[in-house]
Order: structure tokens, then C-alpha cells, then sequence
């Protein structure tokens, strides 16, 4: 079942989520977003960007495209960070609009987006999409929701991208899927982890439908959501 929690609740986890991110991203923003490395150059960060985007989203146009040309979509990526993926996303779709928490993470993607004229990047409050512009044809999250320990929170940012999503259209995200994982209430680092029926559920309470999964008990428990 999913847990519960108070606006008031809710709104000072966003804050303490803005936080800590914030603190990263101050301390080594790089490492944070990308953990393989405790320091990355510039050149090493944005490849790294260029391979995730090679191994999720360019193996997978059929579902993400569904026959458009990329070049006339409109992606939103929700989590980008310092746009280490957000880059190499605007290599590939006509329009990218990333999003983020940390005010100091927006900061830091919009300098690596300066040469990209068809990205931007958004800041929001960690609880809503109220800010972000327009609808949108395919939506990705990598590397975010493990973080998150508060079901609603997820819940509730699943639901809103649905909201920012057309019809038919896919969000591809990943969820912490490794069920001994016990994250403290509160925390910002270990995500509450889903089975595939907490998968399923979370789809039919937010308007999407679960048509594939991959890596369900594992750390990286990837969803495929088709808006209904």
C-alpha cells in the first residue's frame, strides 16, 4: 500500500530533497548525478551522457517514436541534473525541456546547455510540474525516483508528467526494485523499493499503462508507462 503523508509532510520533504541535492551539487555534482566515478572532467561527464542515451533511449525508438520523425518531438526529462543526458538528448529530439529540484543543478545544466538552443531546463519544487511549458510527445527519468523514499512523492510526480504527456505517448523511468532495501523515512539517497504489482498499481492510479518492465528486484527496475 502506498504511504501517506500530510501536504504539510510532503512539502517539507520536497524541501529537505531540494536541500540535500542542492548540498550535493555544490559538493561534486558530477559524482552525485553519475556515482561510477569520484571525479569526472567535463569531456568523461557528457560522454557518459552520450552512452546512456545510446543504451536507453536510441535501442528503443519503435516505443519511443511510434513512426514520428524525432526531430519534430518534444521531450520532457524529469531529474536532469547538471543535463549530463539532457545534451545528448537534444542530439536526438527537436525539443528537450529538462527539470530539476536543486536550484544549483539547474544552474550547472544550463551552462552545459548553452550550445544546445533546443534544450532548457525548468526548476521545480520536487512535488509538482506546474511550471514546466506545454505538452509532450515522449518523457524519460533516469537515475531519480531510486532516490526518493516517499511513495506519494513518486506517485504523485508520475501523475503529473501523465499530466504534461499526450496520449499515447511513453514515459520510460526506472524505480529502486531491490526489496531489501529499507531507506529511513525521510531519506534522499535509498528510494522505497517496487515489486511489479506496486508497478502495475502506480500505472492504473496515474492514468498510464504498464506494458513492459525489466529488472524487477534489481536496483535499476525499469518501467515502460503509455499514457492512456
Amino acid at each position: 500500500m502506498l504511504g501517506r503523508k500530510t501536504t504539510t509532510g510532503l512539502k517539507a520533504y520536497s524541501e529537505k530533497m531540494r536541500r540535500d541535492w542542492d548540498d550535493r551539487a555544490s559538493r561534486n555534482a558530477k559524482h552525485y548525478i553519475a556515482d561510477g566515478l569520484a571525479e569526472w572532467n567535463e569531456e568523461e561527464f557528457y560522454a557518459s551522457g552520450e552512452t546512456t542515451v545510446a543504451q536507453d533511449i536510441l535501442t528503443d525508438m519503435e516505443n519511443i517514436c511510434e513512426a514520428r520523425d524525432p526531430k519534430t518531438m518534444r521531450v520532457f526529462e524529469l531529474g536532469c541534473g547538471a543535463g549530463r543526458v539532457t545534451r545528448a538528448l537534444a542530439g536526438v529530439f527537436g525539443e528537450v525541456v529538462g527539470a530539476d529540484i536543486s536550484a544549483q543543478m539547474v544552474s550547472l545544466a544550463r551552462k552545459a546547455l548553452a550550445s544546445r538552443p533546443n534544450a532548457s531546463v525548468v526548476h521545480i519544487d520536487g512535488l509538482s510540474l506546474g511550471n514546466v511549458p506545454g505538452q509532450f510527445d515522449f518523457a524519460y527519468s533516469c537515475c531519480v525516483f531510486h532516490h526518493v523514499s516517499s511513495y506519494e512523492v513518486i506517485t504523485g510526480l508520475v501523475g503529473e508528467v501523465g499530466r504534461l504527456l499526450r496520449p499515447g505517448s511513453l514515459f520510460k523511468f526506472e524505480v529502486q526494485g531491490c526489496e531489501k532495501v529499507k531507506p529511513e523515512s525521510g531519506d534522499t539517497w535509498l528510494g522505497v523499493p517496487f515489486t511489479v504489482a506496486q508497478a502495475e498499481k502506480l500505472a492504473a492510479d496515474t492514468g498510464f499503462e504498464l506494458r513492459y518492465h525489466y529488472g524487477a528486484g534489481e536496483e535499476r527496475f525499469w518501467l515502460w508507462f503509455f499514457k492512456l
